[in-house]
């Protein structure tokens, strides 16, 4: 996925980005709503599949002006194995400046125009008010609510009208 918004770059991961991933898997803040900091083995195996081909699917997200790394970006396979799911995570600095929402607007009309899905959903915690506006910000309605992980998670979705 290479795009660009008025002021950030999605790329695919590269390992430069090495850095970046394992502060986004390991902040607490990040991962507040995520199941809690990731342990370094399992983010070593992510780390490595960053050169493996993805489809397109996966990128970091790239401020323009400075060059930093803020965050991923994805669409992949939902838990119910039938959606696809627009996920992100940025690194807390780059919080409540428009960036999440600039980010997720643009990988949803990717995820249209260029995959031709027909839906996208994205799955957050309840509890993650912050997430909730963004996804409703971007167009997307809440769907259905569900308990996962112990917790109870709202399933946002948004679909193709062309």
């Amino acid at each position: 996925m290479n795009l660009e918004t008025n002021r950030c770059k999605l790329r695919a991961l590269k390992a430069c980005d090495r850095q970046g991933v394992l502060r986004v898997y390991q902040d607490e803040q990040v991962r507040r709503y995520l199941g809690g900091p990731v342990e370094e083995a399992l983010i070593k195996r992510l780390i490595k599949r960053l050169d493996e081909p993805d489809e397109g699917r996966f990128a970091a997200v790239i401020e323009k002006r400075t060059g930093s790394f803020i965050g991923t970006v994805s669409i992949a396979l939902h838990h119910d194995q039938i959606n696809d799911e627009v996920s992100y995570q940025l690194l807390p600095e780059w919080w409540g400046k428009g960036y999440g929402k600039e980010v997720v607007s643009a990988v949803i009309k990717y995820a249209f125009q260029n995959l031709h899905l027909m839906k996208i959903v994205a799955e957050t915690q309840a509890a993650n008010t912050r997430s909730c506006h963004l996804l409703e910000s971007v167009g997307m309605k809440k769907e259905t609510t569900i308990e996962r992980f112990g917790e109870q998670q709202i399933i946002y979705a948004i679909k193709n009208n062309n």
